[in-house]
């Protein structure tokens, strides 16, 4: 039988994309859930779809007993800025659907006698470095060193974390008998991540993605962080290559649950050179937002992915130059 993949957020790049990979393999079917109705172009890719909430734990249990799931790719959440904003509404969200994704996969374990993969989508947001000077003395910065979140959204991925390592290594320990099926968490902590398909939605990480699509549309930008800002980066068809690597990797050769990946890091000021290379016209300057630039700060300049790249074989398709020249700047230009 082909294996169930259930994508929620579907409706999101990174949900579009995997729709796209996963639905030209004969062995898989996939079930997406979002807020919204999928396209119909991506929905007659899916073997169902669904609209609701993952928040809705009713939902959630009809789906359950109507496909027999084999793989969860849980991608709905709210994001940074909004998440600071809101942060009741962001903790419903982020933490209570992703606790109610996991009792959906275990109960898929523990009824039908079978290992269920999760996979979760972290980010960098769940560091916090304690200044500047740490910062750039750091280096690269491994998945368990400065994990000090200081924003709701990184609270809520950091938890997040560690409750896929409970539901995968000690749920309900004090039973009698042991479940019969495993889940297999499986996580990646993604970097600020840019798209030439999505337009920026106000997240902390999105003064690259802004500066650029800004400059593709003539019009003026002021960067909410210093120049000199650095933090790391990957171009969003990396980010869906990673995913789909980690979920294909052999269990065996996974030596831990959360992996950080990264790509390239530069700061703001290589950013707008590389901007107005591409965009001569642009106008970029700097405004910076002292709150926001204070959370951006706790984030480390660069992660150490040397587990992601020995463990599962991850290697990005796109440096700095090769993002702005082949996919960036040609398909915003098109746009």
């Amino acid at each position: 039988m082909p294996k169930t993949v259930l994508i929620t957020g579907a409706n999101g790049e990174i949900g579009h994309g995997l729709i796209e990979a996963l639905s030209t393999r004969p062995d898989v079917r996939i079930v997406a859930l979002d807020l919204r109705p999928l396209e119909e172009s991506l929905a007659h890719r899916c073997h169902a779809t669904v609209v609701g909430d993952v928040t809705d734990s009713e939902l959630l249990a009809r789906l359950a007993s109507e496909h027999s799931i084999d793989t969860v790719f849980h991608l709905a959440a709210l994001l940074s800025s909004r998440s600071e904003r809101q942060p009741l509404l962001a903790h419903r969200v982020n933490v209570d659907g992703t606790l109610n994704l996991l009792e959906l996969a275990i109960s898929e374990c523990r009824t039908e006698a079978k290992d269920v993969v999760f996979v979760y989508p972290s980010s960098i947001a769940v560091y916090g470095l304690p200044d500047l000077e740490t910062k750039d003395s750091a280096a690269a910065v491994d998945e368990d060193s400065y994990v000090e979140p200081t924003t709701m959204y990184g609270v809520n991925k950091r938890y997040c974390e560690m409750l896929g390592g409970y539901y995968a290594d000690h749920y309900r320990q004090l039973d009698a008998e042991p479940s019969r099926g495993h889940l297999d968490f499986r996580c990646i902590r993604f970097p600020g991540l840019i798209s030439a398909a999505t337009i920026p939605s106000g997240g902390t990480s999105d003064f690259g993605a802004e500066m650029l699509h800004a400059a593709a549309k003539d019009e003026p930008y002021a960067c909410f962080v210093r120049a000199d800002t650095r933090i790391p980066f990957m171009a969003m068809p990396d980010a869906i290559k990673a995913l789909l690597l980690l979920e294909a990797a052999p269990k065996a050769r996974l030596t831990r649950q959360v992996y950080n990946i990264a790509a390239f890091n530069p700061s703001a000021d290589e950013i707008r050179r590389l901007t107005l290379d591409a965009f001569p016209n642009a106008i970029v300057t700097y405004a910076p937002d002292l709150r926001r630039q204070g959370i951006v700060d706790a984030w480390p300049a660069d992660v150490d992915d040397s587990a992601a790249r020995r463990d599962w074989g991850f290697a990005p398709d796109y440096d700095l130059l090769r993002a702005f020249g082949e996919y960036l700047v040609p398909a915003l230009g098109r746009r």
